[in-house]
């Protein structure tokens, strides 16, 4: 049950998703325009191996981090009990967030250490902020969460240190890395969030019993995750990264099988949350293949998990929580279904022009694609984001029925 909302004189401060998506659903398409507008030379944002880095960071770092933030302080409050973020706190750290946006776009007429001074403190200080609450909590497994933000926080100042040297491989390796903090974040709460939102529909639609929490499973995918992961960051044979990748396939599909998502295709929202996992395998099988030694481009994997895996599951989640966390129904906008099926398009225009060596232009609708279905997320939520909350009422979960 969500706790109510407390009581603030701005809508859009009283609960931590507000903001964050509302920052992260208007960068997105600002880093698709600012991005083409580098390429075809009409805004400086450095040469091109600069520019291929600062997008990487961007998308990471920028638009990733916001809808990251605004999910977990919203979630840890529900699912946890920690106290929920509002007001000026809130606002500050938003600021915080927008100022290391704006000393990257201005980055070519910044000193690096400014950009890095001011960039570096957000990940550090969500750290700092949340360590202790949730080393106290009485369900360890929310510990979890704090080498992933600590990972966060090691990435960012990598990079800054990278390019302070000017070590674009090494810059390009803390990216790398910033990457699988994310694929161990999208797997822990999306294996979380999935799972339980799945088994009450098939509890409530009486098509079966939910999967049970089989900690030796979650335990042996997680452990092969970092395994691939350190690999990879590392630099470590290809073989022996395309074996762990492989072993990943395996026991994540094993994992996202047991919870019979086919069942609640009808459902609102659980589709896009399942399509999410879908693509996270498919980036572990491509991952795979090309360690293995088949003729695919190394970063195709890349691209099915941050177009693909994290496009669907971070618009799905902006959707849920956006209705649920306001007291609306969940009942999807029509819009929402084309955004969801526009992300599935880039995701795969963005794969086959990777594989395919196709013209820019296929990159291009890919980018666009990708863009426009988070301006379409603007359009349905931005007034809800930034009005009062409705009455709070009971909400079916899942089939989004209104209950007093």
């Amino acid at each position: 049950m969500t706790p109510p909302a407390p009581h603030v004189t701005v809508p859009w401060l009283a609960s931590p998703f507000r903001p964050f998506y509302l920052l992260g659903a208007l960068y997105a398409p600002l880093l698709a325009l600012g991005g083409a507008g580098a390429f075809f030379g009409f805004v400086d944002l450095g040469g091109a191996g600069a520019l291929m880095l600062w997008h990487g960071h961007e998308m990471l770092f920028g638009f990733a981090s916001a809808i990251v933030i605004g999910t977990l302080l919203t979630a840890l409050p529900s699912w946890a009990g920690l106290t929920e973020w509002h007001g000026a706190p809130l606002g500050a750290l938003a600021l915080l967030w927008l100022a290391g946006r704006v000393a990257f776009w201005a980055a070519p007429w910044l000193p690096p250490l400014a950009v890095a001074l001011v960039d570096g403190l957000l990940w550090p200080l969500m750290l700092a902020l949340l360590a202790a609450p949730l080393w106290r909590l009485r369900q360890r497994l929310y510990r979890l969460l704090l080498p992933v933000l600590a990972g966060f926080a090691l990435a960012n100042a990598a990079y800054h240190g990278a390019v302070l040297a000017a070590d674009v491989h090494g810059a390009e390796r803390a990216l790398r890395a910033a990457v699988w903090t994310l694929v161990v974040l999208f797997t822990l709460i999306g294996g979380l969030l999935t799972p339980v939102f799945t088994g009450n529909a098939l509890r409530t639609l009486r098509r079966g019993e939910p999967a049970r929490f089989s900690l030796p499973l979650e335990s042996v995918a997680l452990a092969l995750l970092l395994a691939l992961a350190l690999a990879d960051v590392a630099g470590a044979p290809s073989r022996t990264v395309g074996v762990l990748a492989l072993a990943c396939t395996a026991v994540h599909g094993v994992r996202v099988v047991r919870w019979r998502g086919w069942r609640v295709l009808d459902q609102p929202l659980l589709p896009t949350l399942h399509l999410g996992f879908a693509w996270l395998l498919l980036a572990f099988a491509l991952k795979a293949a090309a360690g293995l030694g088949a003729a695919l481009p190394e970063p195709a994997w890349l691209h099915a998990f941050t177009v693909g895996a994290l496009g669907a599951m971070m618009l799905g989640l902006m959707t849920r929580v956006s209705l649920r966390h306001t007291g609306r129904a969940l009942r999807v906008p029509p819009a929402m279904q084309a955004a969801a099926l526009a992300v599935f398009a880039a995701a795969a225009l963005r794969l086959a022009a990777g594989m395919q060596a196709l013209a820019t232009p296929v990159v291009a609708l890919a980018a666009a694609l990708w863009a426009a279905a988070f301006i379409v997320y603007l359009v349905q939520f931005a007034s809800v984001l930034l009005a009062p909350s409705l009455p709070r009422q009971a909400v079916d979960d899942e089939d989004g029925t209104m209950r007093p």
